[in-house]
């Protein structure tokens, strides 16, 4: 595999930054040091763009991806500037919706490869500051597990990425559970991105799809893993779900009222203690009600810092982080570190890589 920094024939280059792209002293912070996982944010919920792969979409008419203006650009570089005026030491880098298939298996699979490649080869280089999570060629069931299996045996992935339905398969679908059968035996980070329901067209408004029917289907994808029962079934699968949850947390009880009086099968456990074992990012707006929503319904001991970038502009950013900051502290403790912490177990081989930077120090 090439080198990030240098990529060979067969592995896609970065996006070059366009004049708008914003550059390290837009972020809206000052610069904080960085010193490992130890004292830094874990961003567990960051995106990298490849010149071929928003070629690749865009020739499948996606050229407003989800009802956004345009696509954004990004490169390494530009982004380990932003990490360190952010105090973020690692980010954990996926591909975002509209996801890499496009209607036809083969060429989906294609795609998976390279953009995995590529992904793994920049956390490889920088295994410091980056991780990878693995994009996955749903709902091509067999390419999706041989691409999860290449990425987390032979590229080192951190784990793979899905989105919160594929072509309208919401992951409870019973044939995807081949899938969660083989990632469930690794104890995989499975990340879950939303993207545009189907039917779209009719329920956003002519609106940015990220705006609401994000959230939504987000929730809507965790209530089809409780109610199919693959929450119960493959226990050992580490969910991740952005943004808070969506509006999953002001859902829950209404999800529980009915799960109990109409007697809906999703295991033996609550709908509430379900989901509490998933994990939430705390992209977009953490405060001031996100979060506390979230934690009300859930608690605070799965909770992660995500950043969105770079579909989340980086000006944006930086207000995020701030209000972290700026917003009442959990008990004994700090947002900081907690979803520091949380990360750290969610991902334990950012344990290892802070052990051995304090030997080294």
């Amino acid at each position: 595999m090439s080198d990030p920094a240098t990529p060979g024939p067969a592995s896609p280059g970065p996006a070059t930054l366009g004049p708008a792209s914003p550059g390290p002293a837009s972020s809206g912070l000052e610069p904080e040091p960085v010193d490992g996982p130890a004292n830094g944010l874990i961003d567990v919920h960051a995106h990298f763009v490849t010149d071929r792969y928003a070629d690749a979409a865009k020739a499948a008419g996606r050229l407003r991806p989800d009802g956004m203006p345009g696509w954004p650009s990004w490169d390494p570089d530009t982004h380990l500037g932003l990490m360190d005026q952010w105090g973020v030491a690692t980010a954990m880098l996926s591909v975002s919706s509209p996801g890499i298939h496009f209607g036809d298996d083969k060429a989906a699979r294609a795609l998976a490869r390279e953009v995995n490649e590529f992904g793994a080869g920049t956390a490889r280089a920088r295994p410091d500051r980056f991780g990878h999570l693995a994009s996955l060629p749903l709902p091509d069931v067999d390419g999706a597990i041989a691409e999860a299996c290449h990425a987390l045996d032979e590229l080192g992935s951190d784990g793979v990425t899905i989105e919160t339905n594929a072509e309208g398969r919401y992951p409870g679908d019973p044939e995807f559970a081949p899938l969660w059968q083989e990632l469930n035996e690794r104890a995989a980070v499975v990340f879950v991105h939303p993207t545009s329901p189907p039917g779209h067209e009719a329920v956003s408004l002519g609106l940015p799809r990220p705006m609401m029917e994000f959230l939504f289907d987000s929730a809507r994808a965790a209530a089809d893993l409780l109610f199919s029962g693959f929450l119960d079934r493959y226990p050992d699968i580490q969910w991740v779900f952005t943004h808070g949850g969506g509006a999953l947390p002001l859902l829950a009880d209404r999800i529980e009222l009915f799960r109990s009086a109409f007697g809906l099968a999703s295991g033996g456990a609550t709908a509430t203690e379900q989901l509490r074992r998933l994990w939430y990012d705390l992209a977009g707006t953490p405060f001031p009600h996100q979060t506390p929503a979230l934690v009300a319904a859930f608690g605070s001991e799965h909770v992660l810092y995500g950043s969105d970038f770079c579909w989340t502009p980086a000006p944006v950013v930086g207000p995020q982080i701030a209000s972290l900051r700026d917003a009442e502290q959990p008990d004994g403790g700090t947002w900081h570190g907690l979803t520091t912490r949380n990360a750290v177990k969610l991902f334990p081989r950012l344990a290892a890589q802070a052990s051995e930077e304090g030997a080294v120090r």
